[in-house]
């Protein structure tokens, strides 16, 4: 039997854009509070105990979820976005709860927790460079480079693997995705040896695929105001009219085969927002590619200083996100 290697590689950039013409009045945000939902998350088992538990089991605990949205490994993403502290996805697939990511630091991820020195993490779990996984399928093995251990390390729980994200910069947890075996193997997220079969998502159709890509978009825009209101920063608000123009430099990107915030046939930043009307004062550009969805782009760009100057800006108080395949625009914009 041969042994086969999947390696994920991954790809980001920036772009600042100042107009001559700048000024700079000042807008609010609100910030929705539910103390129900603080207790009622804070009071749980720990997100980790829900894996294999049944979407009736998750409603009765935590509600309907705001939205539904579609993933590209099967699983669909139950959304509780409720505010930014409680923040978490549940992935459902066949009626049982396979993922969960949280980013909220109010929501209970032992044994873990959001915003931790994640000095604490390594001096209490044993991190591995390989991780086996059998299967009845195959065996597997993951194999995490050195900056995998440093920003995403994996970290077994029984039956459970958490992936840890790391924010290189405050040197703590920046958020936890929990996953089954099977939905680790259809992701790799990391260098992936196996024998046997090798397991994958069933292919998406042309509009279950736009379903996916406007997902991940809503996603990027959810937690990057997590983010940012970690960081006591404003949040931002969709904006639609800068999103389509995100949209078609993914799109353009993709198609093309060039990966730069200055496109051959559309520009640079000020020329496709300028093309599109949308009129704004200062505007910023974080692009990413290969990730496997847009958490983990959000994550990438946190890990980045130029990226993470961007999704910090307190300037910015606009967002549009704009999501094709596996290639990620992010443009904010402070409008006129």
């Amino acid at each position: 039997m041969k042994w086969f290697l999947i390696v994920l590689l991954l790809s980001v950039g920036f772009f600042y854009f100042f107009p001559e013409d700048s000024s700079h009045p000042e807008q609010k945000q609100e910030h929705v509070k539910d103390d129900h939902l603080l207790k009622e998350v804070s009071a749980s088992q720990g997100i980790v105990s829900l894996i294999g538990k049944s979407a009736e089991e998750i409603k009765k605990q935590f509600g309907e979820p705001m939205r539904i949205d579609y993933s590209a490994y099967d699983y669909k993403w139950w959304v509780y976005n409720y505010q930014p502290q409680t923040y978490f996805q549940i992935g459902i697939l066949k009626n049982r709860v396979v993922t969960a990511y949280v980013c909220g630091e109010k929501v209970n991820v032992r044994p873990f927790q959001i915003n931790q020195p994640v000095k604490d993490v390594f001096e209490k779990f044993p991190i591995y460079s390989s991780i086996p996984v059998s299967l009845e399928s195959g065996t597997y093995r993951f194999e995490l480079s050195e900056e995998d251990l440093t920003f995403q390390p994996l970290v077994k729980l029984g039956d459970v693997y958490a992936q840890i994200y790391v924010d290189q910069f405050t040197g703590r947890v920046s958020s936890v995705r929990f996953m089954d075996a099977e939905t680790l193997i259809k992701m790799h997220p990391y260098e992936l040896v196996y024998r046997g079969e090798l397991l994958a998502p069933k292919p998406l159709s042309v509009e279950e695929q736009k379903k996916v890509e406007l997902a991940n978009a809503k996603q990027i825009l959810d937690i990057t105001n997590v983010i940012r209101q970690r960081h006591d920063v404003g949040m931002v608000r969709w904006d639609e009219k800068t999103s389509k123009v995100a949209y078609k430099h993914s799109k353009d990107m993709k198609e093309n085969r060039f990966f730069s915030h200055e496109s051959p046939m559309h520009g640079d930043l000020k020329e496709r927002l300028v093309s599109s009307r949308v009129n704004f004062q200062i505007a910023g550009e974080n692009i990413a590619a290969q990730y496997v969805d847009g958490i983990a782009a959000v994550e990438g760009w946190l890990n980045s200083q130029s990226h993470r100057e961007t999704l910090l800006n307190k300037q910015f108080t606009h967002l549009g996100v704009g999501v094709f395949d596996k290639y990620y625009t992010q443009n904010f914009i402070k409008p006129q």
